[in-house]
């Protein structure tokens, strides 16, 4: 099942894309209210039907979840990225915080920000979660996540790394790319495992990886982070990006405005991003 949230005549609307690509709304829900009331999202696509829309006109996307209970990212989590980055590898996973405000869809700019020339791509695989609690045992952990869907954690190099803490680079308005559905877990295989994902800029691929290849899986997440936080359902889990990021390169490459960046993941589709300045004040 693929979920869809959007705007249309004024209206926020949850949809599930048909097997024809089209949109059967179900009508004024929100996947936040839905996860937190612990819904079957299965069920709940089939026992609510509305009207279809087969061409998207006046319809703007949504990021999946708009707001978020907590999003939750996760750095060097591919060693070929640890090392291009010039940090030994951590044997515990490298987290920070995102907040919803920095959150985009599909095909909705991303912003770079008029104080800063650092603008970089990282894609990246979201596992939002149905349900939530505390140490969670890793044999369980696959059984609490509701499905997955794509992530550009597009980071201000130049501000992430003004401090020890990377939170302010990774928090810019319009920097994080979320989408374009959440598709539920049983769609993929479990965990997310052995799917390529590739992100390209302007149509050549700068990333490519296998998830087989992340240091700590989905479920090793979810264990390892329920030991110290409660995780809840709607909770978003940004998994890690893979070597290929355009500040490790020589020379930098880095998005302008004009740029498109997409990542793709096989089943999740391909959530895309055109990239513009942020305007004057």
């Amino acid at each position: 099942m693929r979920y869809i949230s959007f705007e249309k005549s004024g209206k926020t609307l949850l949809g599930v894309r048909d097997s024809g690509g089209g949109i059967r709304t179900l009508g004024e829900f929100t996947l936040e209210a839905l996860l937190a009331d612990g819904v079957d999202l299965q069920q709940f696509a089939a026992q609510h039907t509305g009207g279809a829309i087969e061409a998207e006109e006046g319809v703007k996307l949504l990021p999946p979840l708009r707001r978020p209970t907590k999003i939750l990212c996760v750095g060097l989590n591919f060693k070929d990225h640890s090392a291009e980055s010039n940090f030994a590898q951590p044997d515990y996973p490298t987290m920070f915080l995102r907040l919803h405000t920095s959150l985009v869809a599909h095909q909705q700019p991303i912003v770079r920000p008029r104080i800063s020339d650092s603008l970089d791509y990282e894609g990246e695989i979201a596992v939002v979660l149905g349900k939530g609690g505390r140490h969670i045992a890793k044999r369980d952990a696959l059984s609490h996540v509701a499905g997955y869907a794509l992530f550009n954690d597009a980071s201000v190099r130049e501000y992430q790394f003004k401090t020890p803490q990377w939170t302010i680079g990774k928090n810019f308005d319009g920097t994080g790319a979320f989408g374009p559905e959440l598709v539920t877990a049983d769609e993929l295989p479990p965990g997310a495992k052995g799917l390529l994902l590739e992100t390209r800029l302007n149509g050549k691929v700068v990333q490519s990886a296998n998830t087989d290849d992340m240091v700590f899986d989905v479920e090793t997440l979810i264990s390892v982070l329920s030991e110290a936080v409660t995780l809840e359902a709607g909770d978003v889990i940004v998994a890690g990006t893979p070597s290929g990021i355009g500040w490790a390169r020589n020379p930098k490459l880095l998005m302008r405005h004009g740029d498109v960046c997409e990542v793709s993941v096989a089943g999740l589709g391909v959530l895309r991003n055109p990239i513009v300045d942020e305007a004057a004040a």
